[in-house]
């Protein structure tokens, strides 16, 4: 089993403290989900069938109908090897790791930032995560479509998972899909929040999201989860007022941290760390009932925002407590 934020319910187990009293920060899920109304009764009833009022949100949302309705990105990542056929594919390292997991019977060739531009050329897919989970690293839109031209010319294809760019939704790809070579993931779990939901589209061109439906079978997206994200993907106001308010947070996360010593870098909706005291700093937010996510191979912590001024509080004593107790966040 591979590791990921979200395993609260293990940690409070571990740590012996009741799973009501913690602070999760270890997921990068936006902790302000969107305020839903409960789907009709009826639905629950019933298969599942094509929702129009949903496809023309998400047209309307990404910028493009050339989408797929799928049970959340994981879905995507899982199938997709069965039906693209290339054998190298360049992933940046390091990543999330569900992508490299899904393609492990092919070659994966591990690239740092500045070495993708000389390897496109030699590869037979890219699959980067924009903005990269959990680095945050981000790419140009110039450059992505530079990498899709080539990789298109030797018959190659771009994939990538934006499941984080919603936030600041300027260099997306989606609105270009269709072309050949290209495959957008996106989500409704980070945020909007709505990661139970299990909702996330596939933008690609026809053939290849003919092939996935037909690799996924039928009701992959359940009744309700069809009407909620019809809910969220419509409501214009709510994500601009989200987009304002993410920034804001966004940017407290940056000074906060960085008063503490740390030099974070990501998106909005999380902040990464090296750090060479990830595991004990883990170990030391975990004893105070706040779960983060700590990474190995190059030691550093992920952090997501707070719901409340509580929580901000919350993070910054702990935080205080950590260095007089000799952690650093260098």
């Amino acid at each position: 089993m591979l590791e990921h934020g979200g395993s609260l319910r293990a940690a409070a187990a571990a740590y012996d403290i009741p799973l009501a009293d913690w602070l999760d920060l270890s997921t990068g899920i936006n902790p302000t989900h969107y305020p839903l109304v409960s789907p009709p009764a009826s639905l629950w009833h019933r298969l599942p069938e094509p929702d129009a009022g949903l496809l023309a949100a998400a047209s309307a949302y990404y910028g493009s109908d050339q989408l797929l309705p799928v049970a959340g990105s994981q879905a995507a990542i899982q199938a997709l090897p069965a039906v693209l056929a290339a054998r190298r594919i360049g992933m940046l390292a390091p990543s999330y790791a569900e992508h490299a997991h899904a393609w492990r019977q092919r070659e994966v060739v591990w690239l740092a930032a500045s070495a993708i531009d000389a390897a496109v050329d030699t590869l037979d897919a890219l699959l980067l995560v924009q903005p990269n989970n959990p680095t945050g690293e981000h790419f140009a839109r110039v450059q992505l479509l530079d990498w899709h031209q080539r990789l298109q010319h030797r018959g190659g294809t771009l994939i990538v998972d934006e499941a984080f760019i919603d936030a600041a939704p300027a260099d997306s790809l989606a609105p270009l899909a269709g072309q050949p070579a290209l495959v957008v993931l996106r989500s409704l779990g980070k945020f909007f929040g709505l990661a139970g939901a299990r909702v996330g589209f596939v933008l690609g061109p026809p053939g290849l999201r003919a092939a996935l439906a037909d690799q996924l079978g039928p009701w992959t997206l359940s009744a309700p989860a069809q009407d909620i994200a019809r809910q969220a993907l419509s409501d214009t106001a709510w994500q601009a007022v989200m987009r304002h308010r993410l920034a804001a947070d966004g940017a407290r996360m940056v000074a906060l941290l960085q008063r503490h010593g740390g030099r974070p870098s990501g998106p909005a909706l999380f902040k990464y760390l090296p750090t060479a005291d990830a595991r004990r700093w883990q170990a030391h937010f975990a004893q105070a009932a706040i779960w983060t996510r700590a990474f190995d191979t190059p030691p550093a912590l992920r952090l997501a925002l707070p719901a409340d001024e509580a929580g901000w509080q919350r993070l910054d004593h702990t935080l205080q407590q950590g260095r007089h107790a000799g952690l650093s966040l260098e």
